[in-house]
């Protein structure tokens, strides 16, 4: 009998997020997975050998369709999923352009005030982040 795989699966995201075109306003980008039915930040697995940073702004296009500037490291979480060990770095990321368009792995997003973003996402450990946003921004 084989042991099960316990390499930590090595993920990358980020707290996408950008000034409101009505009001100026902080908004953050949370992505709709249908799959899972659930609302997170644009994260993914990193393709073999990549640098972290360079696979989640590559997430953030594929999930969102933004391009983006990326700022401070923000915490990276430490979880099981699948029973296997799974490590995400995050950083907070300025949306500068791009357009979504709704695909297999993200049908929909939502650009939400911070408080309202936290409140929507499903996986409290992600809701840490945002606060580490704003602290990342001198918001707090």
């Amino acid at each position: 009998m084989s042991s099960p795989d316990n390499t930590t699966v090595e993920a990358a995201g980020c707290v996408l997020w950008r000034r409101s075109p009505i009001d100026g306003e902080l908004e953050v980008c949370l992505v709709h997975r249908p799959k899972y039915d659930d609302w997170s930040h644009p994260k993914g697995k990193l393709k073999r050998g990549e640098n972290a940073l360079a696979g989640a702004l590559r997430e953030v296009a594929e999930e969102t369709g933004y391009q983006a500037v990326t700022g401070a490291e923000l915490p990276t979480l430490h979880y099981l999923a699948n029973g296997r060990p799974k490590r995400v770095r995050y950083w907070a990321a300025e949306a500068t352009e791009g357009a979504f368009t709704p695909n297999t792995e993200v049908d929909r997003i939502l650009w939400l005030p911070p408080t309202a973003a936290r409140n929507r996402l499903t996986q409290p450990r992600d809701r840490t982040l945002v606060a580490s946003l704003l602290a990342s921004l001198h918001l707090t």
